[in-house]
């Protein structure tokens, strides 16, 4: 039901989200309610400043940017350690303890209210990370689903785990060639519906089967998509000529 959709070279997929990386970056900034367009989020990327940008937004963008490069040219695989240090960069300008897993309590804001997670067991959080990864019978597009959704329930870092939960869950996805996962913000406010009923419920499957129908993305899918093409087409270009 969750075959991979895709299936690139572990060369292929990283040189996929390098030429979309402004898009990657721009669509995962939303989860800190930034609102800059592709151009401005290309811009701040290119290391100039955008009128009107606060500060704040225009770090969430560079520390996406620099994570993202992070997973994108990292050789070891998914492991605790490695989900560490994408926290570090993306929670960076955001967290007293980047990097650090939760060791108190905390809270997400949902549609639904402020959701608990439970607390974090860094022995429990290594043992499903091993079990999931060795599941033979899942495709790694879903157990990469699974394990970002799994992370941002548990919530295991002070801040920044949507960020870190996409993040890691693309490192996976990356390395098996499998493309990419990225919610289009056309589905946003669906998106931000199942995720609510997901932390309550604690029952993946909706979301899980969602996620795989509209957030899997490859070659074609940038092909389709007619919001920004324009600019996803002189982003491409220019991309190629740089290499």
């Amino acid at each position: 039901m969750f075959e991979d959709k895709y299936s690139f070279t572990q060369d292929q997929n990283r040189r996929f989200a390098k030429m979309n990386l402004t898009r990657l970056v721009f669509t995962n900034s939303r989860f800190e309610g930034v609102n800059t367009t592709l151009p401005q989020t290309q811009t701040i990327i290119d290391g100039l400043g955008v009128d009107g940008v606060p500060i704040d937004d225009i770090n969430v963008i560079v520390q996406l940017k620099r994570a993202w490069q992070y997973i994108i040219n990292e050789d070891r695989p998914v492991s605790l350690r490695v989900m560490k240090n994408i926290n570090s960069v993306v929670a960076k300008m955001d967290s007293l303890a980047p990097g650090e897993l939760r060791n108190g309590s905390g809270f997400v804001a949902t549609l639904r209210g402020d959701f608990v997670p439970p607390d974090v067991d860094e022995q429990a959080e290594e043992k499903h990370l091993q079990e999931l990864l060795e599941n033979k019978d899942k495709s790694a597009t879903e157990k990469s689903i699974e394990l970002m959704y799994h992370l941002m329930r548990n919530q295991i870092f002070w801040d920044g785990n949507k960020r870190t939960a996409t993040l890691i869950a693309n490192k996976y996805m990356i390395d098996n060639g499998a493309g990419l996962i990225n919610i289009p913000l056309d589905y946003w406010d669906e998106w931000n519906k199942l995720i609510s009923d997901y932390y309550y419920d604690n029952d993946m499957s909706k979301i899980k089967e969602w996620t795989y129908k509209v957030g899997i993305q490859g070659i074609d899918s940038y092909r389709n998509i007619s919001q920004d093409r324009e600019n996803f087409v002189n982003l491409t270009k220019r991309k190629s000529k740089e290499r």
